[in-house]
């Protein structure tokens, strides 16, 4: 009965946004209402700690908002400054095939931006540099969701397996099996570089038909003729793409470990993928193309347009010029997360917002200003006023179309993580009940019994809608996972893997990320179709790490 009150809030959530189609700024309002109230009454929390659980959620929802505003405030510029025009160009010269454009631009420059941030990042950067390339704002948005599965367990230089798996396995039943006693001992951490190493097959071999589902969605819902065919006239090329990321992504996470996967590999991929493209080779001969835009759907478009480009075009932008501002944020962002003496300087406390013992609870929150993506945009902004020779009242005009595009957000992330923090916070209660999402992936684990292998990616995936976060999805459920292979004799290198590839997948279809992703391009009201979209290659994602979950346990392949 708990398993099912606990999956209640969730199900809120898909009834709202899914099945009735309610804008997020009016469901998540709705969501948070009732999962606070189901916090009190049936966890019977404290009243002060379902407050500051939302309090949390809304420190947290700003510092989102912040990264938003930096990528709206990025794309406004470079609209303003007539860059987005000349970057146009260079990619029709390149091809004007949008499948392929989806490719480069969404899942290899997006794992890229993955590697190097995290935070939502790919779709900050993606979904708004499709808009540009004349794609509709919401299939812009459902490509830079969709990519936020392969690359995302090796997100932000690793954070999600070295940070949330090694978190969630820090723990006295995993140490007394590995004889160790803390995170740090070299046993615990080959121990976790085995996982990641699980982690890197998985998502290597599914995810080389990512791309291809890229090509499969565009056409079936955003092409003049709704067909699958037409995507899949584009497989060759798809598939050639995907291998040339998953293969160099699959050598790195066995050798190198979880640090660089998501790095190195769109690296290797991007200069032969560009090549091949302009070279016609694996290209389908047909040149796929959206429909005249006097025939796209109503909720197609968001507040940024393609065409406002030519009205702040002020002098010509060179092509070099242009990619300036997108060089500057990959190498900023690389930088500041692999050069320690600045990464330790960008995270210390002095420049760190604390949100301490919020209303007398140990709830605590921080907020690292200078680390986040948000900083990085807006110090590229600021280099770009001056790299693009901008006329100050464009500028100007940049950041108040920004400010205004990101309110749109602010409600409805306002509501959709206060309400994640309540969820997860429920383990303090006078009940004595464990939290609600541990309370779920029990009641799961108990019908699924021997065939967990077939069901551990569900639970990651579900952490991740609910949490917004792979990386906190594996701090909730590893140790969870842990426990239910030493339960049934399954490896648990394998298990909690599954539970890191199920936490990546789910990342499409979390809410606070379609919602940040939506604000990016200025779409509003739209957050259920596009989960109801993204619900296809998720789909696919678990149930393929599900079968090969099954697989592996069965024959014990494990690294």
């Amino acid at each position: 009965m708990y398993a099912f009150l606990a999956f209640t809030p969730i199900l809120v959530v898909f009834i709202l946004l899914v099945l009735m189609r309610w804008p997020a700024k009016h469901a998540m309002p709705v969501a948070w209402l009732y999962t606070g109230l189901m916090g009190i009454f049936a966890w019977q929390m404290d009243v002060t700690r379902v407050m500051a659980s939302t309090l949390q959620g809304v420190f947290i929802a700003a510092t989102i908002l912040y990264i938003v505003f930096g990528a709206i405030l990025m794309l406004n510029t470079l609209t303003f400054s007539g860059a987005v025009g000349t970057i146009r160009r260079g990619f029709m010269d390149i091809t004007p095939d949008r499948r392929i454009q989806a490719i480069i631009v969404a899942f290899l420059f997006g794992a890229f931006i993955e590697g190097a941030a995290g935070f939502g990042t790919p779709a900050a950067v993606a979904a708004p540099l499709l808009v540009v390339l004349g794609f509709p704002a919401i299939a812009a948005v459902l490509m830079a969701l969709i990519i936020q599965s392969t690359p995302v367990s090796f997100g932000a230089v690793g954070t999600p397996i070295l940070l949330g798996v090694r978190t969630g396995l820090d723990a006295a039943p995993v140490h007394t099996m590995l004889g160790t006693t803390k995170f740090t001992d070299p046993a615990f951490m080959d121990y976790l570089l085995s996982i990641g190493a699980n982690v890197a097959i998985f998502h290597g071999i599914i995810g080389t038909l990512i791309p291809l589902c890229l090509c499969l969605m565009l056409t079936r819902f955003f092409g003049k003729n709704k067909s699958w065919a037409e995507g899949l006239q584009a497989a060759p090329f798809a598939i050639f793409a995907a291998l040339c990321f998953t293969i160099p992504y699959m050598i790195v996470g066995v050798t190198l470990g979880p640090d660089f996967p998501s790095l190195i590999a769109p690296l290797i991929a991007l200069p032969i993928v560009i090549t091949a493209a302009k070279k016609g080779f694996l290209v389908p001969k047909v040149v796929w193309d959206f429909p005249p835009e006097s025939q796209w759907g109503s909720d197609w478009m968001g507040s940024l347009k393609p065409e406002i480009e030519e009205r702040g075009n002020r002098a010509p932008v060179s092509l070099f010029a242009a990619w300036v501002p997108y060089l500057i944020v990959a190498g900023l962002l690389v930088l500041s997360r692999t050069w320690a003496p600045l990464k330790t300087f960008l995270t210390s406390p002095a420049v760190t917002i604390n949100f301490n013992n919020i209303l007398g609870t140990e709830l605590k929150t921080n907020a690292q200003m200078l680390y986040l993506p948000g900083t990085i945009f807006i110090v590229t902004v600021a280099l770009t006023y001056f790299i693009q020779k901008m006329k100050f009242e464009d500028m100007t005009q940049a950041i108040s179309k920004s400010a205004k595009t990101m309110i749109g957000a602010s409600v409805a992330l306002g509501f959709a993580v206060p309400m994640v923090r309540i969820f997860i916070n429920s383990g303090v209660n006078t009940s004595e009940l464990i939290s609600m999402p541990l309370t779920l992936a029990n009641g799961v684990a108990s019908i699924a019994g021997t065939a967990w292998p077939a069901f551990a990616s569900v639970i990651g995936a579900l952490g991740a809608f609910i949490a917004g976060s792979n990386t906190v999805s594996n701090m909730m459920f590893s140790l969870f996972q842990y426990g239910v292979a030493d339960q049934i004799g399954a490896p648990a290198t394998i298990i909690v893997a599954l539970q890191a590839v199920g936490g990546a997948a789910g990342n499409m279809i979390c809410v606070h990320n379609v919602v940040a992703a939506c604000a990016t391009v200025g779409l509003v009201g739209v957050e259920g179709k596009l989960i109801k979209l993204a619900l296809i290659p998720m789909t696919y994602y678990v149930i393929f790490a599900g079968i090969l979950g099954v697989i592996a346990v069965s024959m014990n392949l494990t690294f």
